[in-house]
């Protein structure tokens, strides 16, 4: 029994240590590398796989291959093409073209995501195996992801990868040491029934049915609407804070030099609030609970436009402290929302929906409008400094957010 946890939770820390390895960074070398007005693109293809590559691998995880297997084959896949893309980084230099890393990032990226959703899969199998309440004992496993997370982010800090290829080797690397192990997990069964779904049923489309009553196609809506906001920070937090070093003053504080490891409070913020979720639930309700999350993204971006790295910083604390409860109090609180206005039968379908219109289209939508924003007020291509430039974006963000926020106070009705 122990030691299927212990199994587990080196799972989780390699399956999000994998991802933290450049998710907060890569945006900052796509700058070095001339790429800055393709961020959004690079960040936009997590959402657009996540439409249909879980759905296409948890079909074959359930009929033909143990889901373990395929957890390893997938990281396997993954890994060498982001070892590709740190390669071809590196070999080209300054003259790297946004057509190969793209590509070459894109078909990683594809295998990865759908990891996600093998990784819980093998975790709730094994656990029920065990006789163990998965309600139970996979929060505190799954905390050791958030661990593994920060761990990569620290790690690409101080080996200083932030601004160039290495972080997509060291992403790699780590990959590859995860798809060994992922096949010494504990076997997963396969479904030997000759039940015949049709595609529809199979890719979890049975759930858009919730689409017919108006308050829960409102609630999807928003969750549209504010899973726009999921990415931006990832995508753009460290470039701006480390657009201050060109300003003397800024150029040699902790927050220029360590950009990533001011950002993992963020990550630590979101370990604790999951904490405190039961109690404003059971206190305020589920809507209020959603709405303190919205407008904690309005703080969150708000922060980061008025803070700097020097007599500042603490704006950039404390919007980090703010994002565990931003990212958090929606992701959770609106699945438990989705898990009492849905029936056993489409139950997991229903989540699966949550998740496209949040991580998928509302992700995929966000990063690509982001970086238009981003393209309108910086001028990446000027010697001049572009700090007061970056903060008129995350006031842009900040007042979608504050937009969104009052609108579903004003028209999202819920029965406590």
């Amino acid at each position: 029994m122990k030691s299927i946890k212990i199994r587990l939770i080196i799972m989780n820390f390699f399956q999000f240590a994998v991802w933290g390895t450049y998710l907060t960074s890569m945006g900052s070398y796509l700058v070095q590398a001339g790429l800055a007005e393709y961020i959004g693109m690079f960040y936009a293809m997590q959402g657009i796989v996540s439409l249909f590559m879980p759905a296409l691998l948890g079909i074959i995880a359930d009929r033909w291959i143990p889901a373990q297997r395929l957890l390893s084959f997938s990281h396997f896949i993954s890994a060498l093409f982001m070892l590709f893309t740190g390669y071809y980084g590196m070999e080209a230099g300054n003259t790297v073209e946004f057509k190969w890393l793209f590509t070459l990032y894109a078909i990683s990226v594809a295998f990865y995501m759908p990891t996600l959703a093998l990784a819980n899969s093998v975790a709730y199998t094994s656990l029920d195996k065990a006789n163990l309440d998965t309600v139970k004992h996979f929060p505190p496993i799954r905390i050791f992801g958030t661990i593994g997370f920060i761990c990569s982010m620290w790690i690409v800090d101080l080996l200083g990868l932030q601004e160039n290829s290495g972080q997509f080797l060291a992403c790699g690397t780590i990959g590859i040491i995860f798809a060994a192990y992922a096949l010494s997990l504990p076997k997963c069964p396969i479904s030997k029934s000759g039940e015949n779904k049709s595609l529809s049923e199979a890719l979890g489309l049975k759930a858009f049915y919730l689409f017919k009553r108006k308050r829960m196609a409102i609630f999807f809506i928003f969750a549209i609407l504010l899973g726009v906001s999921l990415q931006i920070t990832n995508g753009f937090a460290n470039p701006y804070i480390s657009s201050f070093g060109s300003l003397p003053e800024y150029a040699n504080t902790f927050g220029v030099q360590h950009a990533n490891i001011l950002i993992s409070l963020s990550q630590m913020s979101e370990t604790l609030c999951i904490l405190l979720i039961p109690f404003f639930l059971k206190r305020f309700g589920i809507k209020t609970v959603m709405l303190i999350a919205m407008f904690a993204w309005v703080l969150r971006f708000g922060l980061f436009g008025l803070g700097n790295p020097g007599d500042r910083v603490w704006m950039f604390v404390l919007s980090m402290i703010v994002y565990g409860v931003a990212f958090d109090f929606f992701n959770i609180s609106g699945s438990l929302f989705v898990d009492k206005e849905t029936d056993k039968q489409t139950r997991s379908s229903a989540q699966g929906l949550f998740v496209i219109m949040t991580n998928g289209l509302g992700a995929t939508i966000g990063t690509l409008s982001a970086q238009t924003v981003v393209n309108h007020f910086v001028d990446f291509n000027s010697t001049v400094s572009q700090t007061a430039q970056w903060q008129m974006a995350w006031y842009t963000f900040a007042t979608y957010a504050l937009v969104v926020g009052i609108l579903f106070a004003l028209i999202f009705k819920n029965k406590e």
